[in-house]
């Protein structure tokens, strides 16, 4: 798993909130969050901007690579 998507994972955990929780807050479904944080799906900038959105962040602070 690239270290961005560590990165969300550890976000995730940090504030407590479950993959349902995560999807429910997004409007996709707990399989659908799950395959975006494994990589098995494409993350596309909008969403991207939902997810950073949670977390009080930029999606560059999440999702780009240093």
């Amino acid at each position: 798993m690239k270290e961005c998507y560590q990165k969300l994972k550890k976000l995730r955990i940090k504030n407590n909130l479950s993959y349902e929780d995560m999807a429910n807050t997004l409007g996709i479904s707990k399989c659908f969050y799950w395959q975006l944080e494994h990589k098995k799906r494409r993350l596309y900038y909008d969403m991207a901007l939902k997810i950073a959105a949670i977390f009080h962040m930029k999606p560059d602070a999440i999702f780009y690579e240093r």
